[in-house]
């Protein structure tokens, strides 16, 4: 054996000390070496049987390393090149019971602290050397490696929200370890199996890949990773799969609205196909869709004349037929109602005789009928004649009046008053319409007027027609309406009303600063009775209108009085509308209050009317109502295309003083109608407010949108807003509907400094996507600006009630001579027809035709267009451009009365 001295100046257990005989260092690769253990095999180099594998130490737990080998004679292992020592060894021998050969295992244990030595260095390893008589034999080399696996995540997945089919990738870096982690991902902390799922793919890299995002993949979703060390998750990240929203397709189209003439109808589609889901965008564009239609009327057959009797029989009878053809029924139309032949008894040569004298006797009562109603016509005839005559004074007749135009009437001193008097007439009883005034089921023609008064009875003298103005006289008028059955539903106050009383003369009504005014025209009010009519302006609180669908008001709602009240000749009612667009974009309907309560569409504009009692004639800012009966109007509509729009008036106000440091702009979007600014005039007058600026008009359209309002380029050194958000907004519908007066928002700004008394800045005002204005603010807050010195009087002017010939600027008798030379058509077209073309009046010329003076009618929307700075001079030219026409007219001068 090799000296033990030797082993110990090398510093390490020599593991062949005790094999190899002791021998001078100088001769130690000469000595031979010993023979092998008996049974041992002579011609077999050991193998291993188990050899070491890597481990991994786990915090301050020791690692055993094991090998075996046959035959062996002794294994000892080395790690990092150092023979461990034999006291380390932990040796196990046996025997193979098949070969006989002996068996050695060897294990040995290693500390956390024997590898920690070589950090730095090199792994640390070991390695197994067995021997036999034959030689030796290494196994493979094992490491041993500190285990460990770090907290926090390279790289972790992050919140998503992805369209469904879109695909999706999860990034997932895990901590750094040894030995490397195996990663795994939780959806909602179910194991994600790629096996069970197709389209779930986990990356090399780690990543979570979904090739199509579904519905059910909206989830939380965690990356694990781990090793024998620890367990480490991600943060969660939420993906979340929406559904954008797509149209269903169109339904059919819906019937059309009106049963006779033009209307509308439409179709819709839902946000269905599919509904949006997880915030999924809406469907961009209209749900539904308008479209104008025609529908042919109805038309009811009738009865042409009868044939000629035929041939007296031999049965005593003779007939005669008509047919159901003048005009046949068409579209619906009734059938004709009644016999289409008709048979009587007759007497001729063929039929057996009849009495003697039988034939004169008829032949005489026939004349002698025929003589007696020809003398009774006579006799009325002159009597309508005489009180024609009677009506007008003499002087006031005169016929050379007819030819001098439009120039003054001169009129005698003491005649003065003869067109503004009444003079009664004792064979009728005069009348003050009162009562119950709903007309009753079986019609106007059975409708009684009691023979109370609400005035003071007439006397036998002449009695001056005048209007209400003073106090106590509107007092008056107030406690008598305050006994009628309708007064409940009237406004209080007379701040909104106006009334007079009226005659055969007609007269005017008109509530000032609204735009809203009654003609009642001459003869609408039969010749001895005597009419006490109102004229009232309802605010939106006080009456309620409802709207169905998609409409919208566009005009103030008015009631004139009493109502039911049934004239003889159309009164016009005048209303301002704020309706913009062509009539191509709108569906428009005049509505009216039945007594009952319930608002009915009494005509359609643009549509042939079912009535002659109602016409309406739209204008750019004005409404013009044709009416024969009294009552609650208003003008809705509702649109068929997204370029209808209305138009609304934008009107800024602020204190006239700022006596704290905040300062409050309000912006009013109101109806462009007169009346509504009005009403917010007088609101900010009692709030003590100041106009900024002039109002500007903006056209908002029927696209949903909201409208929004905005401040801009205020000084931040000296100012600053309150508002939180970059912008306001008044809802679509709030301001669509009509029904919400006074819409406004309020800018509240904060002076940094009680010094500053100047404010300058911009407000927007838009409708998204759509129209927008923009006000410059340039103002004084310090200055006290009265209201009467903002506030713009109307150009109404007057008395709101007029009675006679003041309320009309056409005198009576030019009035009178034009009606009687043009309603009489006359084949070179000299008439009334083309009058109302050059009036630019001629839309809807069949409701002319239809009232027994055209003539008049044209001319009282005249008097309603144009009063009081009408221009006479004007419908003079008119009236001379149609005299042309035909040589037997009479001129008409170009003078103003």
């Amino acid at each position: 054996m090799v000296g033990g001295d030797s082993c110990r100046t090398w510093g390490h257990w020599c593991p062949w000390r005790w094999l190899i005989p002791r021998v001078p260092i100088g001769a130690q690769q000469s000595v031979t070496v010993a023979s092998p253990a008996s049974g041992a095999s002579p011609d077999l180099l050991p193998h291993f049987l188990l050899e070491p594998d890597d481990v991994y130490i786990v915090k301050n737990k020791a690692v055993s390393l094991a090998c075996r080998a046959t035959p062996a004679t002794q294994i000892y292992f080395k790690c990092n090149g150092e023979w461990v020592h034999q006291g380390d060894h932990i040796t196990q021998r046996s025997t193979d019971r098949s070969t006989g050969l002996p068996v050695m295992e060897v294990r040995i244990e290693i500390t956390r602290q024997q590898v920690e030595k070589l950090f730095g260095l090199e792994e640390y390893w070991c390695q197994c050397v067995a021997w036999s008589s034959s030689g030796t034999t290494k196994s493979q080399k094992a490491f041993v490696r500190i285990a460990y696996l770090r907290k926090n995540f390279e790289q972790e997945p992050t919140a998503r929200e992805v369209s469904i089919e879109q695909g999706v990738v999860l990034p997932c870096r895990p901590p750094e370890g040894i030995p490397p982690a195996e990663v795994e991902w939780l959806r909602n902390e179910e194991l994600v199996d790629p096996a069970l799922d197709a389209n779930v793919l986990v990356t090399p890299e780690h990543s979570l890949v979904l090739r199509q995002a579904r519905l059910a993949d909206t989830a939380n979703y965690t990356c694990v990773a781990k090793n024998i060390v620890a367990r480490r998750r991600s943060a969660s990240a939420a993906i979340t799969v929406y559904v954008n929203g797509g149209w269903s397709t169109w339904t059919q189209w819906s019937g059309c609205s009106t049963s006779c003439g033009r209307g509308w109808q439409k179709r819709s589609r839902t946000c269905t196909n599919p509904t949006p889901l997880n915030g999924g965008a809406f469907c961009e564009g209209q749900n539904v869709q308008k479209s104008a239609c025609t529908t042919l009327c109805p038309v009811d057959g009738d009865w042409s004349e009868w044939s000629k009797w035929s041939v007296c029989g031999a049965e005593c009878t003779h007939w005669r037929s008509r047919e159901c053809s003048e005009p046949a029924p068409r579209n619906g139309g009734q059938e004709c109602h009644g016999p289409e032949l008709e048979t009587h008894n007759c007497t001729s040569e063929l039929c057996s005789p009849t009495a003697p004298g039988a034939e004169d006797l008829a032949l005489y009562v026939g004349l002698i009928a025929v003589a007696v109603c020809l003398v009774l016509l006579l006799l009325v005839g002159v009597l309508v004649y005489c009180r024609k005559k009677g009506g007008l004074d003499a002087d006031v007749a005169d016929s050379s009046i007819l030819t001098t135009g439009f120039q003054p009437v001169s009129i005698k001193p003491s005649k003065a008053d003869n067109l503004l008097t009444i003079q009664p007439d004792l064979s009728t009883t005069t009348m003050t319409y009162q009562g119950s005034l709903c007309p009753r089921q079986d019609g106007p023609a059975k409708l009684q007027l009691p023979n109370g008064h609400l005035l003071s009875p007439l006397g036998a003298g002449r009695h001056t027609l005048h209007h209400s103005s003073p106090a106590a006289e509107g007092a008056d008028f107030m406690a008598r309406l305050s006994t009628q059955s309708y007064f409940r539903s009237l406004p209080r106050g007379t701040t909104n009303m106006a009334y007079g009383t009226f005659n055969f003369l007609g007269g005017r009504l008109m509530i000032p600063n609204t735009g809203v005014s009654l003609l009642i025209p001459p003869d609408a009010i039969p010749r001895g009775k005597i009419y006490e009519v109102y004229l009232t302006l309802h605010k939106h609180e006080e009456v309620r209108l409802p709207l169905a669908g998609c409409q919208t008001l566009l005009s103030p709602i008015v009631s004139c009085g009493p109502p039911g009240v049934l004239l003889t000749r159309p009164a016009i009612l005048a209303m301002g509308h704020c309706v913009e667009a062509g009539a191509e974009h709108w569906s428009l309907r005049l509505k009216k209050q039945s007594c009952e309560g319930t608002w009915e569409d009494v005509l359609q504009l643009g549509a042939e009317p079912r009535t002659e009692l109602y016409y309406c004639q739209l204008e750019a800012q004005a409404c013009y109502v044709f009416t024969e009966q009294l009552g609650r109007f208003a003008l809705v509509g509702e649109s068929l295309s997204m370029a209808a729009s209305k138009r609304l008036k934008l009107v800024l106000f602020a204190p006239t003083a700022c006596p704290s440091l905040e300062y409050n702009i309000r912006v009013y979007c109101l109806s462009d109608t007169q009346d509504a600014l009005k009403e917010v005039m007088q609101l900010e007058k009692q709030m003590g407010g100041q106009l900024i600026g002039s109002p500007r008009v903006l056209h908002f359209k029927d696209s949903y949108h909201n409208l929004r309002l905005s401040i801009h380029d205020m000084p931040s050194s000296l100012w600053k807003s309150k508002l939180l958000a970059s912008y306001q907004e008044i809802p679509f519908y709030h301001i669509w509907s009509g029904l919400q007066p006074y819409l406004h928002c309020t800018f509240t700004l904060e002076r940094l400094s009680p010094s500053t008394c100047e404010l300058a800045c911009k407000i927007w005002i838009w409708q998204v996507e759509g129209d927008g204005q923009s006000f410059t603010i340039n103002c004084n807050i310090a200055k006290d600006t009265r209201f009467s010195d903002w506030l713009v009087p109307d150009s109404e002017v007057g008395s709101p009630a007029l009675v006679g010939p003041s309320a009309f600027k056409i005198p009576f008798l030019i009035r009178q001579k034009i009606i009687s030379s043009l309603d009489t058509p006359c084949a070179r077209g000299a008439d009334w027809r083309t009058l109302a073309q050059k009036l630019n009046l001629d839309s809807h010329v069949s409701f002319y035709a239809s009232k027994p003076s055209p003539t008049a009618m044209i001319l009282n929307l005249w008097e309603a267009r144009h009063f009081p700075n009408g221009n006479l001079s004007q419908l003079a030219a008119a009236v001379a451009e149609v005299g042309k026409q035909d040589s037997a007219l009479f001129a008409v001068s170009e003078a103003e009365c």
